[in-house]
């Protein structure tokens, strides 16, 4: 997956387009990401042992990776990701608009 931790992304499609968050965890499995601010749900929540009150929540879920494009650090422009191999031998990821390193 092209997407990481901590990236910032940028919502195209669906409830929350245009909305800016940043990434809190990924799920390659399913092919999806769990983005701070977007995709806010109300879950109704039982009384348990624990909770002693039920109780209407407001929760985060996962949205489609292929929704979300990445905001690039340096030009702060939502760009496709690509890849480069280093002098050093290893594999960093880039930005296609202004062919920057990202991390």
């Amino acid at each position: 997956m092209r997407l990481h931790r901590d990236d910032t992304i940028l919502v195209t499609k669906g409830r929350d387009k245009g909305k800016q968050g940043r990434v809190q965890q990924v799920f390659p499995n399913q092919g999806k990401l769990l983005v701070e601010g977007v995709n806010v749900v109300k879950r109704h929540t039982k009384p348990t042992g624990t909770v002693r009150q039920g109780d209407i929540i407001q929760k985060e879920m996962p949205v489609r990776a292929s929704n979300v494009v990445l905001v690039c650090i340096h030009c702060t422009q939502p760009t496709r990701v690509g890849y480069r191999n280093l002098a050093d031998g290893s594999k960093a990821r880039i930005c296609k608009k202004c062919r920057e390193v990202i991390e």
